[in-house]
């Protein structure tokens, strides 16, 4: 039977699905994030006259979308809330957390019901390598497979998914289809997504991406197009908060910086941990995140920066004190 093994780093969660040697799928939390399903307490304290829509705030000052507010409810008062979409950052726009109005006709719901983060089995660490697989995918938004490549593009509109390879035109798009459908899991994708297939004139040859489409997805909630004389597919799948790629379009440095804890974290024997980081990721490495470092690794922590190193290729080692 899958399970999900969670790990809880620094500054992150980190959730992957487990089927004996196979890794189904992945989830990323981060401390703040509302995920879908936490009951929040909100003051109303905006909707528009005549309209059942509106902006709840917190006590904490977290704005939420609300819809379907009862009639009785106005401005100022106190909404008990059910989160039903994350807060997602966006290339030049914040999209706040949705949420609705919890009912006194409401089932019982725990918020850990499907919160896998609560129910999945926390682990010292995941198993090896299959995180900074995940991770170097969805920082470089490129997928190697069988005679091609899957590129990601995150845009406001949806995610983008171009397919490249030197494979015959039908050949290429029904070996990436398998590709394709393991990586909206690992992502964690959802929303609107469109997929770039070559194109295919022949309908008999886009009939059979379609079919070898639906058979990958096949148990993966979702509405689907079928291809058109383009090559074109647009996937529609519940959006419930940031994928992996959305982590890295809008907050690289702040994912770099946790990866870079992480790795820290790993590196074993008596010494001082010395992490070398580009400037630019050091800025945003927390006091109590490096505490929480020496604390886990009864180490104390050194940073030392270097202009000429990436972003995402912080590295970590075990010095003597005295270096």
């Amino acid at each position: 039977m899958p399970e999900w093994q969670v790990e809880h780093g620094i500054g992150e969660s980190r959730a992957l699905l487990v089927d004996g040697e196979e890794i189904l799928a992945a989830k990323l939390r981060w401390p703040g994030d509302l995920p879908v399903g936490t009951p929040v307490s909100a003051a109303l304290s905006s909707k528009p006259a005549g309209r059942s829509r509106g902006l709840a705030r917190t006590d904490n000052g977290i704005e939420l979308l609300v819809d379907r507010i009862p009639a009785r409810f106005t401005e100022g008062a106190r909404l008990p809330l059910v989160v039903t979409r994350a807060a997602i950052a966006e290339r030049g726009r914040f999209k706040r957390a949705q949420a609705r109005v919890i009912e006194e006709s409401d089932p019982g719901r725990s918020v850990q019901a499907n919160d896998v983060f609560a129910l999945g089995d926390t682990v010292r660490q995941l198993p090896s390598g299959a995180w900074e697989d995940i991770w170097d995918a969805a920082s470089s938004g490129e997928v190697p497979f069988a005679g091609g490549a899957l590129l990601f593009s995150v845009t406001p509109a949806m995610t983008l998914i171009d397919i490249d390879g030197d494979l015959p035109p039908r050949e290429l798009a029904v070996a990436a289809a398998p590709a394709i459908a393991r990586w909206l899991r690992l992502f964690d994708l959802g929303g609107s997504i469109g997929i770039d297939f070559p194109t295919l004139q022949a309908k008999a040859d886009r009939r059979a991406v379609d079919e070898a489409l639906a058979s990958a997805l096949d148990g993966w909630p979702h509405e689907r197009t079928a291809m058109n004389g383009f090559g074109f597919v647009q996937i529609v799948a519940r959006l419930e908060g940031p994928s992996l790629l959305h982590r890295f379009a809008n907050a690289r440095v702040g994912a770099a910086a946790r990866m870079a804890l992480r790795r820290a974290e790993r590196v074993e024997g008596p010494g001082m941990t010395l992490l070398r980081v580009h400037p630019a990721l050091a800025a945003k490495l927390k006091d109590e995140w490096l505490r929480e470092l020496e604390r886990r690794t009864a180490r104390p922590v050194r940073i030392e920066t270097d202009p000429g190193l990436a972003i995402h290729a912080a590295t970590a080692q075990i010095v003597p004190h005295d270096e």
